[in-house]
C-alpha cells in the first residue's frame, strides 16, 4: 500500500482520497483535514516558503489536491508506472503556488 494512501486511510479519509482517484465526483477535503493528514510541519513548511500563514496554505492545498490527484489518475486508478501520485501532485501544487 502506498504511504500517502495509508496516511489517508489511517486518518479516516480513505473514502475522500478514493473519490479523487476513481471516476466521478471528487469529495472535498477541508484545510483542517489536510493539516491532520499531511502534518502541521509539512503545511507550515509550504506556508513559510510562500510567505503565508499555514491556514491559508492548507486551504489552497485542500482546493488543489483533489483536482490534481483526479487529473493524475485519468483511468480511475493509480497506474503501476506512477505509484507516487501524491508526490507528483504535491510537486504540481508547489509549482502552482511558487510559480
Amino acid at each position: 500500500m502506498l504511504a500517502w494512501w495509508k496516511k489517508f486511510q489511517n486518518g479516516g479519509l480513505g473514502e475522500i482520497a478514493q473519490s479523487w482517484v476513481a471516476s466521478g465526483q471528487n469529495l472535498p477535503i477541508s484545510s483542517e483535514q489536510i493539516e491532520a493528514v499531511l502534518g502541521n510541519e509539512t503545511v507550515a513548511g509550504i506556508a513559510s516558503k510562500l510567505g503565508i500563514d499555514p491556514a491559508t496554505a492548507a486551504g489552497q492545498i485542500s482546493t488543489l489536491l483533489p483536482q490534481l490527484i483526479d487529473g493524475l489518475t485519468p483511468n480511475g486508478q493509480i497506474e503501476a508506472g506512477n505509484p507516487d501520485v501524491m508526490g507528483a501532485a504535491m510537486n504540481l501544487i508547489k509549482g502552482k503556488l511558487f510559480g
